[in-house]
């Protein structure tokens, strides 16, 4: 079991910058890949951006050079540094985590965090 707890969310102008913390505890040895969904009222969830054990990072197309993932594992924390601000960013962003144990991966959620940007 690994338990997610997330922080850093809240209101902010246009261009403005906000970062993200996801810190796991549990069996934080099984974990592979760590990164952060969105859900915009409305819309459906996408994957904001990735990173593997590896340090392979993916972003998807509309945060490239505006969003940064990183993770420390020593401390068991990804975060997503979130700059230049857009409206269309507005969401709630959610941690997300793929463990792997005995060759069965599973996943793991945070309970998501408002983010607002304001016109």
């Amino acid at each position: 079991q690994v338990q997610l707890v997330e922080s850093g969310g809240g209101l902010v102008q246009a261009g403005g910058s906000l970062r993200l913390s996801c810190a796991a505890s549990g069996r934080t040895d099984s974990i592979n890949s760590m990164g952060w969904y969105r859900q915009a009222l409305g819309k459906q969830r996408e994957l904001v951006a990735r990173v593997t054990r590896a340090g392979i990072k993916n972003y998807v197309d509309s945060v490239k050079g505006r969003f940064t993932i990183s993770r420390d594992d020593a401390k068991s924390t990804v975060y997503l540094q979130m700059n230049s601000l857009k409206p269309e960013d507005t969401a709630i962003y959610s941690c997300n985590v793929v463990a792997a144990w005995m060759g069965t991966l599973y996943d793991y959620w945070g309970q998501g965090t408002q983010v607002t940007v304001s016109a």
